[in-house]
């Protein structure tokens, strides 16, 4: 059995805002949400900027006791996901609930439970450290609330690979789905890292931007002036359910979820391969199996890092899977405006692959002053561009050499 798979439910916990419409207005707009960090004192550090979520209280969705449980990427997951059922109209632990799996993927997991309980550890000795340290570190931890707090007993696991987990999440979702093992699958990523930690392990690694005096400009994809990402948080959920499902139950499908392509480029731990090939087999596979080619994607939404490599890399990757094609496709980072949001960036960056095709408003990769000329195809710089826009790729690169691509449909019922 193969069923067709859409997407009923969409939730966002971003620092573009605590919502949909709050990201996607601002998305628009052209709006940064970089700033200085506030999370830890960044004073001795190289990087001082980030993009963080601001304002959201635990408290309004769940307990006071339940949310010091849970690390702040958990947080940020259970709220994108009473979002996304609320919009599904799936009821929390009613009885056709066994039929429904949740997977959320998470690069690093709860690194701010770590560090804390080692900070402790340290300071005060072994017997003061909570026993709350491992179900909250670990990486699989906000899938098991999710399917706890809606009472969700399929399939539940977590999908870490780097920077492509919230993509991977994902489409292993929609393959459960398309081939019957469950009806629904509660999908996406969570991601809360902007600690002093892995700022300075990324600063460490050369690969965070430095442009402190100008921090709304710092993230700025297929610039010749681009020096590093911008570490950025949130999460991002959606529902994905078969057609039959959505239908039987009177859901409304937003999109339809058509492919799915994976791939590693076997070459470097933190480095693209220079041609791309790795990110090309991933969009590839992801078209053969759409049953679709190069000439049916209207929109490509790229990883787009604002690194080096990656943007040289990943423009690169898009002339191999698309050939001649490439230099008529508009492609956009939305990066450049809430930072990398690591685990969760493939899956934030679907959820405004369905927007961009439902509103028909591709939004901008903004800070594209001086186009680097290795990067030469359309990335929709600056304003928001108008257009008809029917099927999108959505791509999501990481470290460990992941290469993840999904593509995303008009939903129309023929």
């Amino acid at each position: 059995m193969s069923n067709r798979v859409v997407i009923t439910g969409m939730g966002v916990v971003c620092p573009l805002g605590l919502d949909v419409s709050s990201m996607w207005q601002g998305l628009i707009s052209g709006q940064s949400a970089v700033d200085y960090i506030t999370l830890f004192d960044a004073e001795r550090f190289d990087t001082k900027i980030a993009a963080e979520v601001k304002g959201l209280d635990p408290t309004a969705f769940v307990s006071t006791k339940e949310a010091r449980h849970m690390d702040r990427f958990t947080q940020f997951g259970v709220a994108a996901t009473f979002q996304a059922i609320e919009q599904a109209s799936l009821k929390p632990n009613s009885s056709d609930m066994e039929d429904v799996g949740v997977l959320i993927g998470s690069g690093i997991g709860g690194i701010n439970t770590l560090l804390s309980q080692a900070d402790i550890l340290r300071e005060r000795g072994p017997r003061k450290v909570s026993p709350y340290l491992i179900p909250m570190m670990m990486s699989d931890s906000t899938s098991g609330q999710i399917s706890i707090f809606v009472g969700a007993r399929g399939p539940n696991f977590c999908t870490t690979s780097a920077c492509s987990s919230g993509s991977d999440a994902i489409g292993e979702a929609y393959e459960i789905v398309k081939r019957g093992d469950t009806r629904a699958m509660i999908t996406g990523g969570s991601e809360a890292a902007i600690t002093a930690l892995a700022v300075a392990g990324f600063n460490a690694a050369g690969a965070l931007s430095t442009r402190e005096c100008a921090p709304q400009e710092a993230s700025r994809p297929f610039d010749a002036d681009r020096d590093g990402f911008v570490m950025g948080e949130g999460a991002a959920v959606i529902v994905l359910e078969s057609l039959s499902s959505a239908l039987k139950r009177g859901s409304t499908p937003l999109a339809e979820i058509i492919g799915y392509g994976a791939s590693s480029d076997a070459y470097h731990v933190v480095q693209p391969r220079e041609g791309g090939e790795g990110g090309a087999e991933a969009m590839k596979a992801a078209m053969k199996k759409a049953g679709i080619g190069p000439e049916s994607i209207d929109h490509i939404n790229a990883h787009g890092t604002s690194t080096r490599l990656n943007d040289k890399c990943e423009t690169a990757s898009i002339k191999a899977a698309f050939g001649e094609r490439a230099y008529q496709i508009a492609i956009s980072s939305t990066k450049s405006m809430m930072g990398h949001l690591l685990g969760s960036a493939g899956a934030i960056e679907a959820i405004i692959s369905i927007l961009t095709i439902r509103h028909d408003i591709i939004p901008p990769t903004i800070n594209l002053q001086n186009p680097d000329p290795e990067c030469d195809l359309d990335y929709v710089p600056n304003v928001a561009r108008h257009a008809t826009v029917k099927t999108i790729l959505s791509n999501s690169l990481g470290f460990g050499g992941h290469n993840s691509a999904l593509i995303f449909r008009e939903f129309t019922e023929d």
